[in-house]
């Protein structure tokens, strides 16, 4: 049985909720951090999990709203950081008053640059990346149902790794241990990628953008030049718990198009074909923020530093980064994937 550990969960979006909520449902002690008004709902109407066939309530879950009011109740031995990438910065600033006391950070989070910020702060010594390749959908807030249950990634050679490790496993999360962070979070950002940004331009759905061939192109070649970043920093593909990103790797580097995109179309639509993305998500939300500048537009960025082209990449972020800022109409590409190719040609002409 796995020693009980103390969690702070920053976010009670659906993987803060998912993550932190099945940690309570294994017996774990866990404090929620979240914003004014949302941590209101959650304590009125608490932690709801779907898993499976079975429904699960966390009565009374302990949600606060400041750091200041959560390091009140005591030591944590982990913080799992569950918010967006955008989020980050301000996390970040809220918790400089209190680093000599903060806990070690458990990185939850997409993207590959998440932990070097923290670690700016923090120390490498208090920081383990992570990641989580299950599907999980939120119903509203603390309000989540497991769409498809795959599990965890965490990074080996904290001291922290393997009890995180054993709690997570003991809780169903299926949790596996990862000799490199850079590959674990890399590989899963190739399929962060997959029909994200294209889906949320084109509104249209993963599986209705591979089925076009415009949009299975620009899928193909994004992935193509994210894999080319990754060769020219050494940063080998692995699989991910339950999710084969070198097969997937391996299809679209060697496979001729036609037969990538064929691959690539039955593999999405195991998965998230039918579901509108994250960054659709992001785009419709009314924050005006996207995750896509750290997907996409962490592709672009690591593509510079080592002399990779990433046009496709950049060209992506502008383009949604532009619709989520409003100075593209959101209808501007609206399932017209022939339409945006042509843009992207157009824009590469002028590179």
């Amino acid at each position: 049985m796995a020693d009980k550990l103390k969690f702070l969960c920053v976010g009670t979006g659906a993987i803060g909720t998912y993550i932190g909520g099945s940690l309570v449902l294994a017996g774990h002690s866990v404090v929620f951090l979240e914003r004014a008004g949302i941590a209101d709902e959650v304590r009125q109407r608490g932690l709801r999990l779907k898993l499976g066939d079975s429904e699960h309530q966390v009565y009374n879950p302990i949600v606060v709203e400041t750091i200041g009011e959560a390091l009140e109740t005591g030591a944590y031995d982990v913080a799992l950081l569950a918010v967006k990438s955008f989020d980050t910065a301000e996390f970040i600033k809220s918790m400089e008053p209190y680093i000599s006391t903060f806990p070690p950070v458990l990185c939850l989070q997409n993207g590959v640059e998440n932990e070097s910020l923290l670690a700016d702060v923090l120390g490498h010594d208090r920081v383990i990346a992570a990641t989580v390749t299950s599907a999980v959908g939120r119903r509203a807030a603390g309000d989540i149902v497991l769409e498809r249950l795959r599990g965890v990634g965490i990074a080996y050679g904290h001291p922290l790794s393997q009890k995180l490790a054993e709690a997570m496993a003991e809780a169903g999360l299926r949790a596996r241990l990862y000799e490199r962070a850079d590959s674990m979070k890399w590989s899963k950002m190739l399929t962060n990628l997959m029909g994200n940004a294209t889906a949320a331009i084109l509104d249209m759905t993963p599986a209705e953008v591979f089925a076009d061939r415009f949009g299975g192109w620009m899928e193909l070649v994004q992935l193509r030049e994210a894999l080319a970043v990754m060769r020219a920093m050494n940063i080998p593909v692995t699989d991910l718990p339950a999710t084969p990103v070198r097969t997937m790797s391996w299809a679209v580097r060697l496979s001729p198009a036609f037969v990538s995109r064929r691959l690539l179309q039955r593999g999405v639509g195991k998965g998230r074909g039918a579901k509108m993305p994250s960054l659709h998500i992001d785009l419709h939300n009314g924050r005006g923020k996207s995750e896509v500048v750290y997907l996409n537009g962490a592709v672009a960025r690591f593509g510079e530093r080592v002399k990779v082209a990433t046009p496709i990449n950049r060209i992506l972020t502008d383009v949604l980064i532009s619709m989520t800022e409003k100075r593209i109409p959101l209808g501007q590409f609206a399932r017209r994937p022939d339409r945006l190719w042509k843009y992207i040609t157009d824009q590469m002409g002028k590179m």
